[in-house]
């Protein structure tokens, strides 16, 4: 049955990514305009734009732009900049390094203060709950972008332990890559960690009102073992699949973060490409993206099939 999940969502990604490049490639014939007329510049005559044009492939017909489009696609081969002529394969991978890398600790800390959080209240209960949904609202409340400014001004601005703004490779100094990323992933966290722990304490209560859950304590088994083991296992569907729904949403809301402190990552890159019109590297940001959400999907469906028997029957 897992395999049958595993092939149908394989399924369903491939032609998402279809639909995604199909949609993404009418868009940018649908705009004004034409390649040419943004390389030529400004005072372009005319005869020099459709030259331009020509050597490009545009008056090609478009179900054979597509289909070249498409081929260089599945080659790996994402073209070449209409700005600088510059490889956005390599383009990409460097930016989605750095992209990903925000992501990933964003839902890691996320996740590790949200279910923390979202236990320590169900179990708890009482004033301690009230405490910790009080400051749950306020917290999920602010904008990361406002949440971010006050990291800066407290953590790098009057107090400098950090850096605002700038970003070091992995490979130059590991150091200086993991303090470049604790402002921003931070930012980006804390608000959905919030979330989340209201989503876990939620699921942990149900988890508690289940019949075979007071079954157990009649039983006289060990209440940590039904808090952390049976209950935890019961409410972990709902609260994985939130976690991957975060990381969707994280990997595709860096724009903001990254212009803030000045990242490399992907949405910087977007939005530098849109504001010059690069259109390979608008057309190449979107479907990377695309399949980091698709390969996301597929692997919060095969988590929740493994955790939730019923998931695989469906």
């Amino acid at each position: 049955m897992v395999l049958r999940l595993i092939g149908k969502r394989l399924i369903l990604g491939v032609l998402t990514l279809m639909v995604a490049s199909l949609i993404t490639f009418a868009l940018v014939h649908l705009q004004k305009g034409s390649p040419g007329a943004i390389i030529s510049g400004m005072g372009a005559t005319k005869s020099q734009i459709w030259k331009v044009d020509e050597q490009l492939g545009w008056h090609q017909p478009l179900w054979q732009q597509f289909s070249n489009w498409l081929v260089s696609l599945i080659h790996g081969d994402l073209g070449h900049s209409f700005i600088d002529g510059r490889d956005l394969s390599q383009e990409i991978f460097t930016r989605i390094s750095v992209t990903a890398a925000l992501a990933l600790g964003a839902v890691i800390a996320l996740a590790l203060i949200g279910v923390s959080v979202g236990i320590v209240g169900a179990v708890r209960g009482g004033w301690v709950d009230r405490m910790l949904n009080s400051w749950n609202a306020l917290i999920f409340a602010l904008p990361p972008y406002w949440l971010a400014v006050l990291l800066v001004l407290v953590f790098a601005v009057l107090n400098p332990w950090l850096p605002a703004t700038g970003f070091v490779a992995f490979a130059d100094s590991p150091t200086g890559w993991a303090q470049s990323l604790i402002l921003p992933v931070m930012a980006m966290a804390i608000p959905g960690a919030a979330g989340l722990a209201r989503a876990t304490r939620a699921a942990i209560l149900e988890a508690f009102a289940q019949e075979h859950m007071r079954t157990l304590r009649a039983m006289g088994v060990p209440r940590w073992r039904i808090i952390y083991k049976h209950s935890l296992r019961f409410a972990s569907v709902p609260v994985v699949s939130m976690i991957g729904l975060h990381f969707v949403f994280l990997f595709g809301g860096t724009v903001t973060i990254e212009q803030l402190f000045v990242l490399p990552g992907l949405g910087q890159g977007a939005t530098a490409a849109i504001g010059q019109h690069d259109i390979p590297q608008i057309q190449a940001t979107v479907i990377i993206t695309t399949l980091v959400v698709v390969v996301t999907n597929l692997i919060t469906e095969i988590a929740s099939a493994y955790l939730d028997p019923k998931v695989r029957v469906r």
